[in-house]
């Protein structure tokens, strides 16, 4: 299994989760402050979105990650390619 290992993979993600973070503070004090629903709903969307953005940059770098060390390896790509599939199909469940 691969791991993020790239400095720049790695300081994005962290970025873009400390962004989501912020956001959820943000809802917490919409919803302390009883700020309207659709308000509250766009930015639970928009969180929904960044989410899902981190998760498809995660599998990405997991793909090349895995692929390419089987290829430096001279391992089954094959498998590694299922790997990569089987990480895919958890992520969209």
């Amino acid at each position: 299994m691969a791991v993020i290992t790239k400095d720049s993979v790695k300081k994005d993600l962290l970025g873009r989760l400390k962004t989501v973070k912020g956001h959820i503070g943000g809802i917490e004090k919409m919803v302390d402050e009883e700020k309207d629903c659709v308000d509250i709903l766009v930015q639970v969307s928009a969180i929904k979105s960044s989410i899902n953005k981190i998760g498809l940059s995660i599998i990405e770098n997991n793909a090349c990650e895995c692929i390419a060390d089987s290829i430096e390896e001279g391992g089954k790509v094959e498998e590694s390619v299922k790997e990569v599939l089987d990480t895919i199909l958890k992520f969209t469940k």
